[in-house]
């Protein structure tokens, strides 16, 4: 267990920012999920939108730094081209 003052506060914080991330990154693989479901069921239009939406989700983890750019756009591609593929 930390003495210091300053040691403690680094460990409330990090609790605090820990959980926010957990939360975001969570939203995200739900959103993820949908998007998954839906090219399973080879419904295009319910796709799109989840499609939308995850996008959406995925760009606000990343303006919150929960995501690198990189790693957003990796994710974002990989949906659109599963939900593109769809007959």
């Amino acid at each position: 267990m930390a003495n210091i003052k300053s040691a403690k506060k680094r460990i409330l914080v990090n609790r605090t920012k820990a959980e926010r991330n957990k939360a975001i990154k969570s939203k995200v693989k739900t959103s993820i999920k949908k998007v998954d479901a839906a090219v399973a069921t080879n419904d295009k239009a319910v796709a799109a939108a989840a499609l939308v939406e995850a996008i959406s989700t995925i760009d606000k983890a990343t303006t919150k730094g929960v995501y690198h750019k990189n790693t957003s756009s990796r994710k974002i591609s990989r949906l659109t081209k599963a939900v593109n593929a769809i007959q």
